[in-house]
């Protein structure tokens, strides 16, 4: 009986401390967004703290805007953006909320804040370069806020989209066990922190071959360390709805997918299958050298040259 009376009373203390996660609140206002040199002012008067790189000799082709992945902050850019740079293209790449230099980072703001960010900063793009292509890049979570941006009712202004391995592992793909962890975990002990090195102790996952880069990224003090139960949580719900947009998508712009043969955090099963579902709308490169952070890999500059390559090949303007 006082075993039966101490599960009891657990599953009561779980029930009692089971809630849904909370996210930040949803973006309203009517601010037009602008973009300066160095901040995109959101609708809601939010400042989203930027990075940019200017196309060389002051007269872009194009511009990017880019997201960047989980963890991670607009500094991800910096390789590939001076590349851009010399080709031509000028890139535009902000901490999205609860990351980087933003208040309350570690905090997950919810997809629709995302999504509504997103949607901001091309507006502010096409204010600010009148008549230029603007092409929306989103590597790893930034490529899962792109795609679902693409599969909404509202779907952004850009002449393009550049997935970059997109963060597209849905709950579907993963074993019960993880699904279960995170449910609990979430819902009992959402503040929890869980360092980012955590499943390293038992697989070693490898993010890139840029040995160097990884190094520099491990001591870079606004790279995000450690993440929160409902913070991955958040980012599982927001892969859901990335695995599931190549079907809600109608009416898409140019799109241009790409992923590495070596992808260690993004399973390639659920990748293909995004790839299947989206079918003739996107074209797909795969790097057989590749890994997750395709940008930053030993290799990355022929990526990002790829990249400006079919940017230049879709530019209306050409």
């Amino acid at each position: 009986m006082s075993l039966f009376r101490t599960f009891r009373g657990l599953a009561a203390a779980l029930l009692l401390a089971a809630c849904a996660p909370s996210f930040g609140p949803a973006v309203t206002g009517s601010v037009p967004p602008t973009v300066s040199d160095d901040v995109i002012v959101a609708r809601d008067g939010t400042r989203l703290p930027l990075r940019r790189w200017d196309a060389e000799g002051g007269k872009p082709r194009a511009v990017i805007v880019a997201l960047h992945g989980m963890s991670d902050y607009s500094n991800a850019f910096d390789m590939p953006g001076k590349v851009w740079a010399k080709l031509g293209i000028t890139t535009l790449a902000y901490d999205q909320r609860g990351f980087g230099r933003n208040e309350h980072p570690g905090i997950w703001a919810g997809a629709d804040a995302m999504r509504s960010d997103l949607d901001d900063a091309v507006t502010a793009a096409h204010a600010r370069y009148p008549g230029l292509p603007v092409f929306a890049l989103g590597e790893s979570m930034g490529g899962a806020v792109v795609l679902t941006g693409l599969g909404s009712t509202e779907p952004p202004a850009v002449d393009g989209v550049i997935l970059v391995a997109p963060a597209v592992w849905s709950r579907g793909d993963m074993p019960m066990l993880y699904r279960v962890a995170l449910f609990l975990g979430a819902h009992v002990l959402p503040n929890m922190i869980l360092p980012n090195s955590a499943a390293g102790r038992v697989k070693k996952i490898v993010a890139s071959d840029n040995v160097p880069m990884l190094i520099a990224l491990g001591k870079d003090p606004l790279f995000q360390k450690e993440t929160r139960t409902g913070t991955l949580y958040g980012l599982v719900n927001l892969m859901d709805e990335a695995r599931a947009a190549p079907e809600k998508i109608s009416k898409a712009p140019p799109i241009l997918f790409l992923y590495g043969a070596n992808d260690q955090i993004i399973p390639k099963q659920p990748t293909e299958a995004v790839i299947a579902g989206l079918g003739t709308k996107a074209k797909v490169t795969r790097y057989s050298r590749g890994y997750h952070m395709l940008l930053r890999d030993l290799e990355g500059e022929s990526v990002d040259r790829d990249i400006a390559d079919w940017i230049f090949r879709n530019d209306r303007n050409s």
